[in-house]
């Protein structure tokens, strides 16, 4: 699941996969071997560097992502169905604030 998600943003490479999950080129390799045989990635030649081979997440790669988080956005779904529209109120209040306070640290 954390390879697909790191394919959702951009293209990598299996030595890249290594990297980011802290495993072994072996075990990426793995990794990635099993997802093209389950048809959620596709190896591609880099599109420079001819040597390299980019992954490219597939429809049914980003399918599993879905069907793993559709549990959680029904959860959600239902959690926010239960707040009445004072208690949203009071919420959407606190989550602008708390934005406001993160991003004046994040700012220059």
């Amino acid at each position: 699941m954390v390879t697909l998600e790191h394919l959702t943003r951009e293209q990598i490479g299996p030595a890249e996969v290594a990297r980011r999950l802290e495993v072994s080129t072996a075990a990426a390799t793995g990794i990635v071997d099993r997802l093209v045989s389950r048809g959620h990635v596709e190896r591609r030649p880099h599109e420079v560097d001819r040597r390299r081979t980019d992954l490219h997440i597939t429809d049914s790669g980003r399918a599993e992502i879905v069907g793993h988080l559709m549990p959680m956005f029904r959860g959600l779904d239902a959690h926010d169905a239960s707040f009445s529209d004072d208690e949203r109120a009071v919420v959407e209040r606190y989550l602008r604030g708390a934005k406001a306070a993160i991003e004046q640290v994040l700012e220059p």
